[in-house]
């Protein structure tokens, strides 16, 4: 253990590494690590701090658990809100999608966010969709668009604000939030919802190292993808488009804020240099922020989750403020 730490002490002085920044403003980002093993080894002997991920739930806030928002044959999907106790008027949402694969996860994976958020004054919101194997896409995007209309259509039942919703997520969920909030006008996509009349539009998007395109050649023949979409590129490319946020990027869409590590190893930081792109081409306002040498789930580091809840915290006080 004394020479692993040795190790890594000599990576941090060589590299400057863990150097807070001295100055006034907005923060520098967090430095990283070369690789996911020096990584790993520096939390094992102390020097990277992870968050809570099951912070308790503080008395100044109202959880509302387990609500039903979609019944789709044998699967009953549930969604949470937490909300300031004594709101007068209502309050933008905050809707996080967890991650997962498509394939795991659960919508308590985010609660230092939606309690973090809620203490700061929006009303926030996670959700449960459909996962891999037992309902392939699109069931995921369906399920998340269908709790987006939903909130909409009781947000006078909790004090919310249906013209300021935003949806963050991170991989998969990030994935999600982007179908969300670019595809809201594709009617195909809307699969069943009880709330079938009501839009699924959102006023700002947040991508934490989530997929863009599944047409690149290693995004369509991942394990992962394949096993979202059912079927490899050849006998699909058409769905593979279709299940992609960057096949609808118009000028419309909402902003857009992004997260991501250079040495991410499950969904290459390319991704997300694509997707800036596409938003400058179409004129969406957007943010992004590149992280260097930090992992996918890099937001689990406390170092990175505070960076990126104070870059979160100043794009909703942009685009989906609360009113003073």
């Amino acid at each position: 253990m004394k020479v692993l730490k040795v190790v890594i002490l000599g990576w941090l002085l060589f590299y400057g590494f863990g150097c807070e920044s001295k100055h006034d403003g907005p923060p520098d980002a967090p430095m990283g690590y070369p690789t996911n093993f020096l990584l790993k080894a520096a939390h094992l002997i102390g020097l990277v701090d992870l968050v809570d991920t099951n912070p308790p739930v503080p008395a100044s806030l109202n959880e509302y658990k387990n609500i039903v928002y979609k019944i789709i044959g044998t699967d009953t999907l549930r969604l949470d809100i937490y909300q300031p106790k004594g709101l007068k008027k209502s309050r933008p949402v905050l809707i996080f999608i967890h991650g997962g694969g498509w394939r795991k996860g659960k919508k308590e994976d985010y609660l230092l966010y939606l309690i973090d958020f809620a203490k700061r004054g929006y009303i926030t919101a996670t959700i449960s969709y459909r996962l891999i194997p037992q309902a392939r896409y699109p069931a995921a995007v369906e399920d998340a668009k269908c709790a987006v209309r939903w909130i909409r259509a009781h947000a006078a039942d909790y004090l919310i604000d249906p013209h300021k919703i935003a949806v963050i997520g991170g991989s998969a969920g990030g994935h999600l939030a982007l179908m969300i909030g670019y595809s809201s006008d594709e009617r195909a996509l809307d699969g069943l919802c009880s709330a079938d009349t009501v839009s699924s539009r959102v006023q700002a998007v947040v991508d934490l190292y989530g997929p863009v395109d599944l047409t690149t050649p290693y995004a369509r023949t991942h394990k992962t993808t394949l096993s979202f979409l059912g079927q490899p590129y050849s006998a699909i490319p058409e769905i593979y488009a279709q299940a992609s946020p960057s096949t609808y990027i118009t000028k419309d869409d909402p902003p857009t804020l992004i997260f991501h590590g250079t040495i991410d190893e499950l969904v290459p930081v390319s991704q997300s240099d694509s997707l800036q792109k596409y938003l400058e081409r179409a004129g969406v306002p957007n943010e992004y922020h590149r992280l260097t040498w930090w992992p996918h789930t890099m937001d689990l580091a406390k170092a990175v989750n505070d960076y990126c809840q104070y870059y979160m915290s100043a794009f909703f006080e942009k685009y989906v403020p609360i009113e003073k």
